[in-house]
Formats: structure tokens, sequence, C-alpha cells
């Protein structure tokens, strides 16, 4: 059974992701941070170019070459990492530049299986409202789909 992503409105700025993981917290931070592995799942499954320099004050660059043909880029940079339980990052997509998001990606593991919580906060209501209508629940989900098939082929 695949698990299904929650989302819900913290505040008229803030958004929350949870996801439960069948993998040890240690692999699941791996696949979020390094590219060999970001490359396999990030980009809902889509071929994904990564430029990533981990380390606080560091940037990020990434392309999802999606089916429609377009080429889709992020970037952001990391404001704190505190391995392997807490990252904190902006979030930029580059068709819409000046909407930054910091993204707080929390990890916490029981039993070895990974929950991880995403609370994601916008500098306006609009801009959250924006990030919901855009379909990013669906997004985010079918990227946590891809997660889980790289999880299952890394553990295997």
């Amino acid at each position: 059974m695949t698990e299904q992503l929650s989302v819900t409105t913290l505040s008229d700025t803030e958004i929350v992701m949870t996801r439960v993981l069948d993998a040890p917290r240690t692999l699941v931070w791996a696949c979020q941070t390094q590219a060999e592995h970001l490359r396999k799942w990030w980009g809902r499954g889509h071929p994904l170019d990564v430029e990533i320099d981990f380390r606080v004050g560091g940037k990020y660059r990434f392309v999802e070459h999606a089916d429609d043909g377009n080429a889709y880029a992020f970037h952001g940079e990391f404001l704190e990492i505190e391995e392997p339980s807490r990252l904190v990052q902006t979030f930029e997509f580059e068709g819409m530049p000046g909407h930054v998001v910091t993204d707080s990606l929390e990890l916490t593991e029981e039993n070895g299986r990974t929950t991880v919580t995403t609370t994601s906060r916008f500098d306006t209501k609009a801009d959250r409202d924006g990030m919901v209508e855009s379909g990013m629940a669906d997004g985010a989900q079918q990227s946590y789909v891809a997660l889980d098939a790289l999880l299952r082929e890394l553990t295997n």
C-alpha cells in the first residue's frame, strides 16, 4: 500500500506536508541531500539535472525535464543543516521569480520508518494559496511515490 501525503494549511502563510516512508532516517536523509539520489525521485521520476553545494550558505538548482517537453527550474540556498534530522532551505520556482519559500524539513524515525514533515513558509497568503492551487500536493505525492521506489531499490 502506498502511503498518502498529508497536506494541511497551518496558518495563512504556512503549508505542512507529512509523509511516512518505510526506510531508516539516515537513508531518507541521503535521498534528500545527495545529487545521485535526488536525480532519481525529486522531479516526480522525470529526468532531473541537479547542481548542489550541500553546506550552510551553499546553493542548489534543479531542472526537471517534464513529459510535456518543458524544463522547469528551481533553486535555493541551504540555511540550516542538522544531519540527519533537520534541513532548512529556500525554494524558488524560476518561472515565478521573487516568490521565495522557506522550507523546513524534519525527519523522525520510529521502528525503522521515517516521518518526513516539511513546513513551507510563504511571504503572503496569496503566495501560499497560489502554491496550493498550482497542484503542489499532487506533484509532491508523485515525487514521494518515486522516492518510495528508490528507497525499496536501495534497501533490497
